[in-house]
């Protein structure tokens, strides 16, 4: 991958490939010192939290800006919600409070970008650039031949180094018009180490995309490859659009057949 040797703006903290803290979304902000009140107990596990209209006057933002928050956590497996408000997860040993209602299914969770969520939680090493599409792909990225786009490379790696998965992912100009937390990338082309974008598919929902995956998973011609560290292995191919059939982002994963699990998630 090119790495462009221009110098940090100052839109971006130097070394960390992550935006200022007046560019993070209100939704997130409002997530982590919720999600850190969780953690820290100072929200009993089973309690009740405050109202929506109360944790917006608290946090000075808007009800929306509340419920996307509570959505996330949800997603998190932090928090629940039925009739009679939102609560903080049963913990073991927890005690007092109303109980709350049975956690969603699994395949009503969210997906995790790249790779799921074994993935986001491994030893990865991961970067985000400026660089053209093959030329196939790019009319598909509504992009001109050779015009850059943002590009997400992420490897997995095992405790003891061998290489699990690998991932490349092109995102369209459509995906860069439409999702604040990637447009705000443009504004610097140089190269960011250890993006996180665990949270993509979260963003897309955030801009009122209705995002379609689409995966075709296959075994390779020829054999292993050093992705598998000379083991079989498999590629999936994914295409994820808008409601509208516009192209979003384009992924190829390789890895390991016999170190790694896919697991295929859908919400009906």
């Amino acid at each position: 991958m090119a790495v462009l040797d221009s110098a940090p703006s100052g839109d971006e903290l130097p070394g960390s490939g992550r935006p200022p803290e007046e560019e993070v979304p209100r939704y997130l902000r409002v997530a982590a010192e919720l999600r850190d009140a969780l953690v820290r107990h100072a929200l009993a596990p089973g309690g009740r939290l405050p109202s929506e209209r109360s944790l917006a006057q608290r946090y000075h933002v808007n009800r929306q800006t509340v419920r996307s928050a509570l959505q996330l956590l949800r997603e998190e497996r932090l928090v629940v919600t039925d009739r009679r408000g939102t609560f903080a997860a049963d913990g073991p040993g927890s005690g007092g409070g109303p109980p709350p209602p049975p956690r969603a299914a699994p395949s009503a969770a969210r997906p995790v970008f790249p790779g799921g969520p074994r993935a986001a939680e491994a030893l990865v090493r991961a970067t985000l650039g400026w660089e053209p599409p093959p030329a196939a792909l790019a009319p598909r990225l509504h992009l001109a031949p050779g015009e850059p786009t943002l590009v997400h490379r992420h490897r997995v790696l095992a405790p003891r180094g061998p290489e699990l998965q690998r991932a490349v992912s092109w995102f369209s100009r459509v995906a860069l018009d439409e999702i604040p937390q990637l447009a705000r990338y443009r504004r610097s082309r140089s190269c960011v180490h250890q993006p996180d974008l665990r949270l993509l598919y979260h963003w897309m929902h955030q801009a009122g995309l209705r995002a379609t995956h689409r995966e075709s998973v296959r075994v390779p011609p020829g054999g292993p490859g050093p992705a598998a560290g000379g083991t079989a292995r498999l590629s999936v191919h994914r295409v994820v659009s808008d409601q509208h059939g516009h192209v979003l982002e384009v992924t190829d994963i390789d890895f390991s057949a016999q170190e790694a699990a896919w697991t295929y998630e859908y919400s009906l």
